[in-house]
C-alpha cells in the first residue's frame, strides 16, 4: 500500500502518512516549533530566511501555510510530524506550476531529527502523492551548490542534475551558484 492510499483512514488535516510520519496541514499551534527549527542558523544557512526567526513571522507563515492548497497552482507547505511523537519536525513545500503538471519542491528538516532518513521518507511520499495521484510529469529542485546534503538527498531519490547556474542568487550578502535537479514521472520508481 502506498502513503497516497493510506491518506482514507486520517482525518482530513492529514494528507498522507508513512511508516513513521504524518504529512499534514500545517495549524496555528505549529508556530512556536517552526520559528525554533528555522532560528537554527545550521537550518537557515542556505535558506531564504535568516535566523533567528521570530515567532510572530512564523505564526504569520502558519496561517498562509494553512490557507493554500496542495491541488492549487502556488505554493503548498506540508507540515511533517513524527507519527510516535506527534511533533512537528520539520516541512515540505511544493510549488505547483499553472499548468498543474509541472511542480519545484523543497525540504527543511529540524537538525535534531536530520541524517535519520526522516527527509528522504517525507520527500519520497509528496513525490508519490505528486505523480502518482495529481498527475505531475515532472518535478524539479534547486539548492545552493554548497548544500551537498540537499542535493545527496535529491539525487537519492533518482532527480537528475540539469545544471549548474553561476553566481544565480544573491543572497545573504554574497553571490552563490545554484544546482538544478529534475525527476520525470517516468523515472519515478513503481516499488516506492
Amino acid at each position: 500500500m502506498s502513503s497516497s492510499e493510506r491518506v482514507s483512514t486520517y482525518p482530513q488535516r492529514v494528507l498522507m502518512a508513512t511508516e513513521r510520519l504524518i504529512l499534514r496541514r500545517f495549524r496555528a499551534s505549529d508556530a512556536p516549533v517552526l520559528a525554533a527549527y528555522r532560528s537554527d542558523p545550521d537550518v537557515a544557512l542556505y535558506q531564504s530566511w535568516d535566523a533567528p526567526f521570530p515567532v510572530e513571522k512564523a505564526a504569520v507563515a502558519v496561517r498562509n501555510f494553512a490557507d493554500s492548497s496542495p491541488t492549487a497552482a502556488g505554493w503548498f507547505q506540508y507540515a511533517v510530524e513524527l507519527a510516535e511523537e506527534r511533533r512537528l519536525i520539520g516541512d515540505v513545500a511544493v510549488r505547483l506550476h499553472e499548468n498543474l503538471v509541472q511542480a519545484e519542491i523543497g525540504f527543511t528538516l529540524d537538525t535534531a531529527y536530520q541524517k535519520k532518513g526522516f527527509a528522504f521518507e517525507a520527500v519520497s511520499a509528496v513525490l508519490d502523492r505528486l505523480f502518482r495521484v495529481q498527475g505531475v510529469h515532472k518535478v524539479t529542485g534547486e539548492c545552493d551548490a554548497r548544500n551537498v546534503r540537499s542535493a545527496g538527498l535529491m539525487e537519492r531519490l533518482g532527480f537528475q542534475r540539469e545544471g549548474l547556474l553561476r553566481q544565480q542568487t544573491f543572497i545573504k550578502g554574497e553571490w552563490t551558484d545554484d544546482l538544478l535537479y529534475g525527476l520525470l514521472a517516468t523515472e519515478w520508481p513503481a516499488g516506492r
